[in-house]
């Protein structure tokens, strides 16, 4: 099982930016697809962006132009640059990793959250 471990959560002013970091470590399927996730209080998690191993990327429209998500295939960890921050960002921020043309598994690290104050 693929272990995932989030960090580089925080508070931040609206518009204000930060820099998530996730590490995945145990058995790890490649080629893979990494993604961010996120849930806000009271709503389901939700997927923001995800990146193949090749750099292909895709994202959520609430957060395309101000977001940016990388990964370093060397060290399996995944980035999520956030930019231009708004209140409506807030939640608990989680990665996650699947092979190519499978569902995402149902399995989560603790996440980290991510707090915007207007």
């Amino acid at each position: 099982q693929v272990q995932l471990a989030e960090s580089g959560g925080g508070l931040v002013q609206a518009g204000g930016s930060l820099r998530l970091s996730c590490a995945a470590s145990g058995s790890i399927f490649r080629p893979n697809v990494m993604g961010w996730f996120r849930q806000a209080p009271g709503k389901q998690r939700e997927l923001v962006a995800h990146i193949f191993m090749g750099g292909v990327t895709d994202y959520a429209d609430f957060v395309k132009g101000r977001f940016t998500i990388s990964r370093d295939n060397a060290k399996n960890t995944a980035y999520l640059q956030m930019n231009s921050l708004r209140p409506e960002d807030t939640g608990v921020y989680y990665c996650n990793s699947r092979p190519y043309n499978s569902e995402w598994p149902d399995h989560w690290g603790q996440g980290t959250q991510v707090t915007v104050s207007a």
